[in-house]
């Protein structure tokens, strides 16, 4: 069946990959980059500078998205929202100029490392303790951090920011919420460099399959956040974390 000279069927697989991974995004405040590109990877076998392209691109759609439904739901700090705005930004369009003049690549594999370690942390914790509610108090700095790590590792702002914020002690829900909404604006900040100087990915194929799964899948995201229980919501971040993580470090060393 084709739609505008596109065959549907070879829409499906990347549609799925989209919907799923916005779906733990939006429920949890990460992975939607880490997921996509790891499937369009490893799976689909697209090389990897392309995958990193179509998800930039595509979620700009989807973190807008979410936004709205994480605000129709109350899931938004609006004060740790402006705490973070900046310093992502800033942090994207470093990380954006760095990765057009570097290779990434072998970077990486420490952060894949690092991210999964803080998987373990944050399961074990919501495993074994019930979460204590405190005010994050490292907030610019992890924004900065973030922000490049998302653009020059190609991905990484929700996991970095949601799971150290998390380890803070903040409200689960409120974290998710407003890491996603700070993230629409990052990725537009991140996506209008690599536009600049890469050129724009024209939104056909796996692109537009991304595109239509993960918006579809926004709102149950946010849904999901709003109703899911703190301390399960601790422990299924820590899953998804660590398993994207040490999948993403077998591939690169395995």
């Amino acid at each position: 069946m084709n739609l505008f000279g596109i065959d549907i069927n070879d829409l499906l697989p990347f549609l799925a990959i989209g919907f799923a991974a916005q779906l733990v995004d939006g429920a949890l405040g990460m992975a939607f980059g880490v997921i996509s590109s790891t499937l369009l990877v490893g799976v689909m076998g697209l090389p990897p500078a392309i995958a990193s392209q179509r998800v930039h691109v595509v979620e700009c759609f989807t973190t807008a998205t979410s936004s709205i439904s994480h605000l129709l739901h109350g899931n938004i700090d609006k004060r740790l929202f402006f705490r973070l705005l900046v310093p992502g930004m800033i942090g994207g369009l470093l990380g954006a100029y760095v990765l057009t003049s570097l290779d990434a690549s072998v970077v990486k594999p420490f952060v894949l490392l690092y991210l999964a370690g803080i998987g373990l942390y944050i399961l074990t914790r919501g495993l074994l303790y019930p979460p204590k509610v405190r005010e994050a108090g490292l907030i610019a700095p992890l924004g900065l951090f973030g922000g490049f790590l998302d653009a020059a590792g190609g991905g990484g702002w929700g996991p970095v920011v949601t799971s150290n914020l998390l380890i803070q002690g903040a409200d689960p829900r409120k974290v998710v919420g407003t890491v996603n909404s700070v993230e629409f604006f990052l990725t537009l900040t991140v996506s209008a460099v690599f536009i600049y100087h890469l050129g724009i990915a024209d939104l056909a194929g796996a692109t537009l399959g991304l595109l239509i799964g993960g918006v579809l899948a926004a709102p149950l995201g946010a849904w999901a956040a709003r109703h899911l229980p703190a301390k399960q919501m601790l422990i299924l971040v820590g899953i998804v974390l660590t398993a994207t993580s040490a999948y993403g470090v077998y591939r690169a060393w395995g």
